[in-house]
């Protein structure tokens, strides 16, 4: 029998772990919960998950900090955080603080089970997929999740930005659409509001453009998508 997956929800709304919880166990997950962020941490030390959904406020530490520590137990375990902020400064910042996709509340509790099964689909790509490839002065490693500039240290990258510079990378030279993007990467429908690849790219280009304000590599393709040029 294959073993369930875990999933650690680290939330302090009660109706909200309810709500997630009964939704998940009923896609076959074995969730486990913590109402704070210590606890939280404590909990993933304890057992170890296979996804994290956190939220951003909490009462002993925000949610920035618990992804840090979450990122120091396990560099690769995929963390949703859950945030009330739509603000794209604060999303931003949780996705440097290591967060892989954020959901803003209120949310379909459907979307992001869509996104939990997604994210654990991808996690579980066989290791003959793995495969590096060279953007200018950058490397990217797909196998160990980093990005290298020549002469600088290695970065490490998110388990999102990884999937998507593998699908740009698989369309370079190509314009891909917004759309075709969030399907194939996040494998959820496209909403005509959605920022959440605008800010990844945001993220990506500071660690592969030598300009990220002049980018060469990750090209905005306007009203449409976006075009990677090797």
């Amino acid at each position: 029998m294959e073993t369930k997956k875990t999933i650690l929800i680290i939330e302090d709304e009660p109706h909200i772990v309810l709500g997630l919880k009964d939704a998940l166990e009923f896609e076959g997950f074995r969730v486990v919960t913590a109402e704070a962020g210590r606890e939280g941490c404590q909990v993933a030390r304890q057992e170890p998950p296979n996804a994290v959904l956190l939220d951003l406020m909490l009462p002993d530490m925000n949610g920035y900090q618990v992804c840090e520590e979450l990122r120091r137990l396990d560099p690769f375990v995929p963390i949703i955080m859950l945030t009330a902020r739509s603000a794209e400064a604060d999303k931003i910042r949780g996705l440097d603080s290591g967060a892989d996709d954020y959901v803003t509340k209120p949310f379909s509790v459907g979307e992001l089970v869509a996104r939990v099964r997604a994210i654990l689909r991808r996690a579980n790509r066989k290791s003959s997929d793995a495969f590096e490839f060279t953007l200018g002065e950058a490397t990217v490693n797909i196998t160990a999740h980093t990005i290298q500039r020549k002469g600088e240290k290695a970065e490490s990258l998110s388990f999102y930005e990884v999937e998507l510079l593998r699908f740009l990378f698989e369309r370079a030279g190509t314009p891909v659409s917004r759309e075709d993007i969030l399907n194939r990467v996040w494998g959820i429908d496209a909403s005509p509001t959605n920022r959440t690849i605008d800010n990844f790219i945001v993220k990506l280009r500071k660690k592969v453009e030598k300009s990220p304000n002049q980018p060469e590599h990750i090209l905005t393709v306007y009203g449409f998508g976006y075009k990677l040029v090797t």
